[in-house]
């Protein structure tokens, strides 16, 4: 079985309960496999970064397996605005977020709520100069663990983000991003938009950011925020010390 969000934003959750720990979400137009089903929860795995967790099952919309597949082949198209709004039938008003998927409006077998979206669209591979302007689009928005919009957002949540608005894809987790893209030497070496990951004492990778020029870095950590970048980290210079320890630099691009 296959299933699309047409809400807003739904949560992803570790465990089958209202109770249990947000890890991601799905944001509207997001297609999924649905790997089990309980009476009131589904088990799904995520098509675009295979991440999975359990969803409320009133919360989303069953699809084919036909549907599922054509909307995996053809290209992604996104809201690109901080908030939009889509129609559905008696003009009803729906708010979706930055990032929301728009691919399947087009498809009426799948769009069986008729909605419409009349706002601004991106879709297709930018420049790696436009990932910084689009990481300010995030700046400010509150820190939320397993939050993936401008209204609550994670570190990883937020350069899986900013690089998927740009026709990039990053996996979902900072510690899965650790492993895609080319490990630099030197901070020297970066360019604007390349990721900086942070580790703990236990030498796990628990941070992600993106670098800017001038030895500066854009990252969530309690808000969206910009902070300096050295050798040790990240260095916050409204408390005057550093918080987070530097790992390792990747170019994905």
């Amino acid at each position: 079985m296959f299933g699309i969000c047409n809400l807003a934003m739904i949560p992803l959750r570790f465990e089958a309960s209202d109770k249990s720990e947000i890890v991601s979400q799905v944001l509207f137009g997001e297609h999924f496999e649905i790997l089990e089903q309980l009476k009131q929860w589904s088990h799904i795995k995520m098509q675009y970064d295979g991440y999975e967790g359990w969803v409320d099952s009133k919360q989303f919309q069953l699809i084919s397996e036909t549907s599922f597949n054509q909307l995996s082949a053809e290209a992604i198209i996104l809201n690109a605005d901080l908030i939009e709004y889509v129609t559905a039938p008696s003009s009803l008003l729906m708010p979706i977020p930055l990032g929301s998927s728009l691919s399947f409006i087009n498809h009426n077998e799948i769009n069986i709520s008729n909605f419409d979206f009349e706002g601004t669209k991106t879709s297709g591979e930018k420049d790696k100069e436009c990932l910084v302007n689009s990481a300010f689009m995030y700046l400010n928005a509150p820190y939320l663990w397993g939050g993936k919009t401008p209204f609550g957002i994670d570190c990883s949540g937020f350069t899986q983000m900013v690089y998927k608005l740009n026709g990039y894809k990053l996996l979902r987790d900072a510690s899965q991003q650790s492993t895609q893209g080319e490990a630099l030497s030197f901070i020297e070496e970066s360019e604007p938009g390349d990721l900086a990951f942070f580790d703990n004492d236990e030498g796990n990778i628990i941070h992600v950011g993106i670098i800017m020029d001038d030895n500066y870095i854009i990252h969530a950590s309690g808000k969206v925020r910009i902070d300096r970048l050295d050798h040790l980290g990240i260095y916050n210079a409204e408390i005057n010390r550093h918080t987070h320890k530097l790992r390792v630099i990747k170019k994905i691009i």
